[in-house]
């Protein structure tokens, strides 16, 4: 009997390759392991970290887990902070974002005072889950619901907490102040929040 050494060499060779692919794609997709994220390192360890160990415990309460965003508010209003997270692709997509007049009473571009109370025009950190759009037709634009989830947020509803187009923030420029909502670049905003909502976690993070 002739056995050409050659081809069964191949063959040996494409399936290692495929089952290595396989192995690869199966350890990516794997709900518990999400090291393929940010492969650039632009989101803020300790922050990822943090809202990765939520969405690991309360995974069964977002409908939508394409997605994590993640606020850092460490950052001044000049710099991209806001980190929209594809959980599949690992990919980062970042957007200048707007703190709240109260929290930043001063003007300048950082947020400094936190705050879940109604009329103080500050953000509120912690965790949130994204509800419906609607169209707001004060700023213009589609809206995005939030709802807040821990104790320091929790009033993110009744204070009308979203994220909407706002004509004061301009990447590339100092953003301006809101009444406490993380509002996003017009030309930008409709993207973000068609990707984002229904149902999928948001994190705003001072450091902690």
């Amino acid at each position: 009997m002739n056995v050409n050494f050659s081809i069964l060499g191949r063959l040996s060779a494409a399936l290692l390759l495929t089952t290595a692919v396989a192995i690869s794609a199966a350890h990516a997709n794997d709900n518990n392991d999400f090291s393929h994220l940010d492969p650039k390192g632009i989101v803020p360890a300790r922050a990822l970290s943090q809202a990765l160990a939520y969405f690991k415990k309360n995974r069964e309460s977002f409908s939508n887990q394409r997605y994590i965003t993640i606020i850092d508010f460490t950052k001044p209003a000049t710099r991209k902070r806001l980190f929209l997270i594809d959980l599949r692709s690992g990919e980062v997509e970042a957007r200048n974002t707007s703190h709240g007049k109260g929290s930043d009473p001063w003007g300048t571009g950082y947020a400094r005072i936190f705050s879940n109370r109604g009329k103080s025009k500050a953000s509120s950190l912690g965790f949130y889950r994204t509800l419906h759009t609607y169209y707001s037709s004060k700023n213009k634009g589609t809206a995005l619901r939030l709802q807040g989830l821990s104790s320091t947020n929790s009033n993110a509803i009744a204070r009308a907490i979203v994220i909407h187009p706002a004509w004061y923030v301009k990447e590339g420029k100092l953003v301006g102040r809101s009444q406490g909502c993380p509002a996003l670049d017009a030309r930008f905003s409709a993207a973000v929040i068609r990707k984002i909502k229904n149902g999928s976690l948001l994190y705003m993070w001072s450091g902690q």
